[in-house]
């Protein structure tokens, strides 16, 4: 049972793999279809298909409000409309391609503290080159990328709650069979 525990959290660990830091310094290109720009509180709020995309990242949601602190960090909020998701990719570093793709009803990301936070139908992946690694799924998943630590409730306030919803970690493979096959 320790080695089972032992085996989940390693493989949990390694879900958490850190996003390009190069991607931070990179500019910010939001595309939509139609946008309100509030320049004293540094807010903008873009709606309609928006996609954006800074360095290897991509961002996609029906509506997005981006803050901008007069330090220069941005804050995200990602929404979806009518049960649809959005949805997110970054390249990630330790590889030429390796990748994490995410979606949820809402996703949150606050630049200042490299916090991400998936709301209702969150799922993360890990990809390498086009393969499924890990999965994981749940009512709320937050990930802090500095630490890489990611925490899931099976509820979508963040806490855990009786008779809450459930979520489910896939860990595949890592090693090949004999002979290579």
């Amino acid at each position: 049972m320790k080695k089972l525990f032992a085996a989940v959290f390693l493989s949990l660990l390694s879900l958490t793999a850190a996003a390009e830091r190069a991607d931070s310094l990179k500019p910010a290109v939001i595309d939509y279809d139609s946008a309100d720009v509030d320049g004293v509180s540094g807010t903008r709020i873009f709606t309609g298909n928006v996609i954006l995309t800074r360095g290897t990242l991509l961002l996609k949601a029906d509506r997005a409000v981006v803050k901008e602190t007069p330090e220069g960090y941005m804050t995200v909020t990602l929404t979806a409309n009518d049960n649809r998701l959005t949805t997110f990719r970054q390249k990630r570093d330790g590889g030429p391609n390796l990748w994490v793709e995410g979606q949820a009803e809402r996703i949150e990301y606050d630049e200042r503290t490299e916090l991400v936070r998936l709301y209702s139908n969150a799922l993360i992946k890990e990809l390498e080159n086009s393969r499924m690694t890990n999965q994981i799924t749940g009512p709320f998943i937050s990930y802090d990328n500095r630490k890489e630590v990611a925490t899931v409730r099976n509820d979508v306030s963040g806490q855990s709650k009786a008779g809450g919803g459930r979520g489910t970690l896939i860990l595949s493979p890592k090693r090949t069979p004999a002979g290579g096959a």
